[in-house]
């Protein structure tokens, strides 16, 4: 198996468990919506996941960096830079007592990294794959 059917089936089993995180938000976040769940503790699920992710999606930008692929850098880049500006700002964590008014927000931004995570799942699926075909 090659270095780059390697890199790339990282960025699956990754590109997985980044799914799973956010899957995991957007429940939470419609218990929150139906009063299933309260603002509390909703914000202490939530907010010790969000860094780990945040985290974990920029090591894996790394990898993609220091592997020489490219394209995959550039694709996780637009989203790594935005995760550091939220932790610079100080906006990246969950406060139960601004909760519903920031719902909204919060819900769009789930499901828009819920589409870029899935849809980086299949382009790292296809890359894998297509590395291993090219190295049999």
């Amino acid at each position: 198996m090659s270095a780059e059917a390697m890199v790339f089936l990282f960025g699956v089993i990754i590109g997985a468990a980044l799914l799973f995180v956010k899957v995991f938000f957007v429940i939470l976040i419609s218990d929150l919506e139906v009063d299933y769940i309260n603002p509390i503790e909703l914000c202490n699920k939530l907010n010790q996941f969000v860094l780990p992710e945040m985290f974990v999606h920029a090591f894996l930008s790394f990898v993609f960096l220091i592997s020489g692929q490219w394209i995959a850098t550039a694709w996780n880049l637009p989203l790594v830079a935005y995760n550091a500006n939220k932790v610079m700002n100080g906006k990246h964590m969950f406060d139960a007592t601004e909760i519903f008014r920031t719902l909204g927000q919060h819900k769009k931004e789930c499901f828009i990294k819920l589409g870029f995570y899935l849809l980086s799942f299949f382009y790292y699926l296809y890359r894998m794959i297509l590395a291993l075909v090219n190295d049999s």
